[in-house]
């Protein structure tokens, strides 16, 4: 599973941001657009994840994961043929298919059926290997770029894709959940799907990330800019920037201690405060550099705490029965939500007049999610 998800991330993902200048230059396509259809793309995912979540609980995660690499390498195909920008936005449009059965969301309920009450350690695992995906697949990307130009490259990229993931995903999970030695989790109550995501906790967890990830999202995307206008130059601001990804790392290792210290309520609530002040910190702090880049890797940190969050947040609440379903639900909002952060900080920056402005609106919203935190509870958490 980590060496899927790395791949997964890495060609279906990270490919494109590493793509976007050379394949404007070849086309004409301006950058603005194709970064329209990748963000189209992963509305398209959060949409499909619904309903990838409830076959992962009716079919078990082979075919169905399998499928999505199958979609993943024809959608680059896609890619690579695409004579003008419709088609090239209607690739991006399947893509989001694709990742939506073999990104994080399917691959935390996997995870979870496999290693219930030990799930943290295995996701932690998960996403601290897959945090590597821009590491290792951005410079391949780039090479074939330079070697072979991005259309040939992307039929290479889609190669890799099929040759590591088709078979993974066929032949190590599970045709159905209750084949082998996997099976559900035993002893929790069967929770009624309908119920559970009309209820207030569930609607309040949902508006918590999804502020959280907003706000964090919306902040560190721009980070650079942000800096810009504090007087950072613009190399320290890149090293600023690139360091968002080690306090992602250092976030996730330090989320592990968490769940046995701290119930699932406060370490939501702690974990969105922490994100608000490290947005308020970004927003209000003129300087001196030095801190500025501090408060930036926390915020890092944050992000990283956050992705684990969201992987566990749910089955702490209502338990691992019917969990792909519930899951699947709760990720939409959330996911659609980073899909179009990076381009709401501009978009409200121009508006309001400056990036550190639109930071403190970015924090306002991150605190109102403090607010919402604190009414996860559920009869059976703290």
């Amino acid at each position: 599973m980590c060496v899927s998800q790395t791949t997964s991330w890495g060609l279906l993902y990270y490919s494109l941001p590493v793509a976007l200048v050379p394949i404007s230059a070849d086309t004409g396509w301006s950058v603005p657009a194709l970064t329209a259809a990748f963000s189209a793309g992963l509305i398209v995912s959060a949409l499909a994840g619904v309903r990838v979540g409830r076959m992962l609980d009716q079919r078990g995660p082979r075919l169905l994961m399998t499928a999505g690499s199958i979609i993943g390498v024809l959608a680059l195909l896609l890619v690579s043929g695409a004579p003008n920008f419709a088609v090239f936005a209607a690739a991006w449009l399947v893509a989001g298919f694709a990742q939506a059965a073999v990104f994080y969301q399917p691959a935390f309920v996997v995870l979870t059926r496999w290693y219930g009450t030990h799930r943290v350690r295995a996701l932690t695992t998960l996403t601290l290997v897959a945090g590597f995906a821009s590491t290792i697949f951005a410079p391949i990307t780039a090479a074939l770029i330079d070697g072979l130009g991005w259309r040939t490259a992307y039929i290479t990229l889609a190669g890799i894709l099929a040759i590591v993931t088709i078979p993974l995903h066929w032949f190590f999970l599970n045709a159905h959940w209750t084949s082998g030695p996997v099976s559900p989790v035993q002893g929790e109550p069967a929770q009624d799907v309908r119920a559970v995501v009309r209820s207030a906790p569930f609607r309040f967890l949902q508006a918590t990330m999804a502020l959280s990830t907003l706000a964090l999202y919306a902040v560190t995307f721009n980070l650079i800019a942000l800096f810009l206008e504090r007087g950072v130059d613009y190399q320290t601001a890149a090293v600023a920037f690139g360091l968002i990804g080690v306090g992602q790392v250092i976030g996730r290792v330090a989320y592990s201690a968490l769940p046995s210290r701290t119930s699932a309520v406060r370490r939501t609530v702690v974990l969105t405060a922490a994100g608000a002040a490290s947005v308020w910190g970004l927003a209000l702090v003129p300087g001196p550099t030095g801190l500025l880049v501090v408060v930036a890797v926390l915020a890092g940190m944050v992000r990283g705490c956050n992705t684990l969050l969201q992987a566990t947040a749910v089955s702490e609440r209502w338990g691992t029965r019917n969990f792909g379903s519930l899951q699947g639900v709760f990720a939409a909002p959330v996911t659609i939500v980073g899909a179009l952060a990076p381009a709401a900080g501009p978009a409200l920056a121009t508006v309001l007049g400056g990036y550190p402005i639109m930071g403190v609106v970015m924090a306002v919203l991150a605190t109102i999610g403090v607010v919402t935190a604190t009414r996860t509870r559920t009869r059976t958490t703290a």
